[in-house]
């Protein structure tokens, strides 16, 4: 019993009290380095960031599969790939100032953070608002400040931004945060019906005309906002 007990003790638990910076690792080199995602800034955020700080605590033993995950309100924490995909198709180098529209966990925001000099975050639902702030000023982001708003509209008073990512899918690009975009920055977003398959796409800004890139096939929830009436 004590040589199985040492033998026990040795081996990492893949679940509970795991070894969370392997969970890590191999959450990046298995779902996102595989597909292709080749951004060294974006790849060490991925590594550094603690997603399971950002689930409940009864789903945390799940927080490195590779799939998204219900974080209350209705809402959930994307995929590890899809949250990786976007900050890396933003293009950031870090001198940027950035825009969220659906804070939602904060798990995105967390990345950000990491990616860009300044980074501001939106959340209609305060109770999810509320959760993400606490949990962002508690992992000291300085640079990341949380705001209880309608995304939708944009944040005109610290814009225009370098780059602008939405989490929550919508029927159109909404045009307050097309005008908040800077010149050269990119708008990443899934752009689509919302309660079908999307496409994520990302818009580049140049010389006041538009262009957009088709990315993949992708399924969020819902934008919510007052310009698109009440939800289901």
């Amino acid at each position: 019993m004590r040589t199985l007990l040492a033998l026990f003790l040795l081996v990492p638990l893949a679940v509970g009290g795991q070894d969370w910076k392997q969970a890590r690792l191999a959450m990046v080199r298995d779902q996102i380095e595989a597909r292709g995602v080749r951004d060294p800034l974006v790849l060490a955020a991925m590594r550094a960031v603690e997603r399971h700080k950002f689930v409940p605590e009864e789903l945390q033993r799940r927080a490195y599969n590779d799939y998204p995950l219900p974080i209350g309100e209705g809402q959930t924490i994307s995929q590890p790939y899809i949250v990786a995909l976007m900050s890396e198709l933003a293009g950031l180098t870090g001198n940027e100032t950035v825009l969220e529209v659906g804070t939602g966990s904060g798990y995105q925001a967390a990345i950000l953070a990491r990616l860009a000099k300044r980074v501001y975050t939106i959340e209609i639902k305060p109770v999810l608002h509320a959760r993400a702030e606490t949990l962002l000023a508690g992992l000291g982001l300085a640079n990341v400040t949380a705001i209880e708003g309608d995304g939708y509209f944009g944040l005109p008073s610290a814009g225009p931004f370098d780059a602008i990512l939405v989490t929550a899918a919508a029927s159109h690009v909404p045009p307050p945060l097309l005008a908040q975009l800077a010149e050269g920055g990119r708008l990443v977003l899934p752009l689509g019906h919302p309660f079908s398959v999307q496409d994520l796409v990302v818009i580049t800004k140049h010389g006041g005309t538009t262009t957009v890139r088709n990315v993949l096939p992708v399924q969020f929830v819902p934008l919510t906002s007052r310009a698109l009436g009440p939800g289901p």
